[in-house]
């Protein structure tokens, strides 16, 4: 399972200034397409389908219906593979259509078992995702709500959307 909390920031700034010792790992830019279903919708049953493409690779990641009402936490499935470009056509092929994009400049750092992620969002803004994969999910989210307490961040302004979720937000408002 992949355990998740996700919170809206200011300044990303002041929140690496209080990561202490987290390590960080890697600086990059992810491109994600996002798909739906050609027999059911996605935003109904709140599964997610895409492709990302990082200078680290490409991986095709479902991730299932969220299963906690505090979290982002849901079963999560990642492959890695070699072509973009083919990858989408595959998609389109067996009738899936493109939901949307997300690109995103993001930050990781590494605390502990938990990765840290610091991410500007175009249209959005500055957002900080903690996450650990984990089986045990109350173990994982107890030691989220702890990081993001050692940050400054509050438990009660966790963000359950996902970032395409939020875009969608941003331009029905247009």
């Amino acid at each position: 399972m992949e355990v998740e909390a996700k919170f809206k920031v200011d300044n990303l700034s002041e929140i690496e200034e209080r990561m202490g010792n987290a390590e960080f790992v890697i600086e990059k830019v992810e491109e994600d397409a996002y798909f739906n279903h050609p027999c059911r919708d996605f935003r109904e049953t709140d599964e997610a389908l895409r492709i990302r493409r990082d200078i680290e690779g490409i991986k095709i990641t479902y991730k299932g219906k969220k299963i906690d009402p505090e979290t982002k936490t849901r079963e999560e499935i990642k492959i890695k593979v070699d072509d973009f470009d083919k990858a989408f056509k595959l998609f389109e092929k067996l009738g899936f259509t493109l939901a949307g994009w997300v690109k995103k400049k993001r930050k990781i750092y590494r605390y502990g078992e938990a990765l840290i992620c610091l991410d500007h969002i175009e249209d959005l803004g500055s957002f900080v995702e903690i996450e650990i994969e984990s089986d045990d999910v109350e173990k994982a989210k107890e030691k989220i709500f702890e990081i993001a307490e050692k940050l400054g961040l509050s438990r009660e302004k966790i963000i359950r959307a996902s970032y395409l979720e939020m875009l969608r937000d941003v331009a029905d408002t247009r």
